[in-house]
């Protein structure tokens, strides 16, 4: 089996997570894409996120659209969520011969060697690190990276936060996760 890591804050997920998913999965042939919300992000101040539950039902709403996508709880209950505690976790519950992947993109891959456990992180797994073409960042000697250059998604969820406080229209969201957003009074 063939499975990536998608990690992240989502707060809240939107549309370019999951067609950078999707591209993934096809391009390089997943099984799954497992999306991982952060419980407690380290890059982050407690308290400046929005809580677990509703950022992981939002994850869920949006993974609806592709049977390869598949939500987990995995950091649900960690102290601070850092990527070698998840990876570990992720490889423990994987059967010999499957190999495992990590998503992210090009901005956070160039932080990786500020990542806690850094080299253990680059042994651990391969990249599949999304930029635009023609985009340069720096690649580690130990890190193994496949380059999936895809048409530059210029979407932020502290955009997409700032719109839905104002009141604007955000085509960005999943129906699904705007309807969820609504109904609890989230990001006002």
């Amino acid at each position: 089996m063939r499975t990536a890591i998608f990690g992240g804050t989502f707060d809240p997920i939107h549309t370019a997570h999951t067609r950078v998913a999707a591209e993934a999965a096809n391009r390089f042939a997943l099984d799954r894409v497992l999306f991982i919300p952060s419980a407690h992000p380290p890059h982050k101040p407690a308290g400046q996120t929005t809580p677990f539950l509703h950022r992981f039902r939002m994850v869920e709403l949006a993974c609806g659209s592709d049977p390869r996508f598949v939500p987990s709880r995995l950091e649900e209950h960690t102290t601070v969520s850092y990527s070698i505690d998840t990876i570990l976790k992720v490889k423990a519950a994987l059967a010999p011969g499957d190999e495992l992947h990590f998503l992210i993109g090009a901005d956070a891959f160039a932080e990786i060697g500020s990542w806690r456990r850094s080299a253990e992180v680059l042994q651990a797994v391969d990249f599949l690190v999304v930029s635009r073409p023609g985009y340069d960042y720096p690649i580690p000697p130990a890190a193994r990276v496949h380059r999936l250059e895809t048409l530059a998604l210029v979407i932020s969820s502290s955009e997409i936060r700032r719109k839905l406080e104002s009141g604007g229209a955000v085509p960005e969201l999943h129906p699904q996760v705007l309807a969820y957003i609504q109904t609890h009074g989230l990001y006002r």
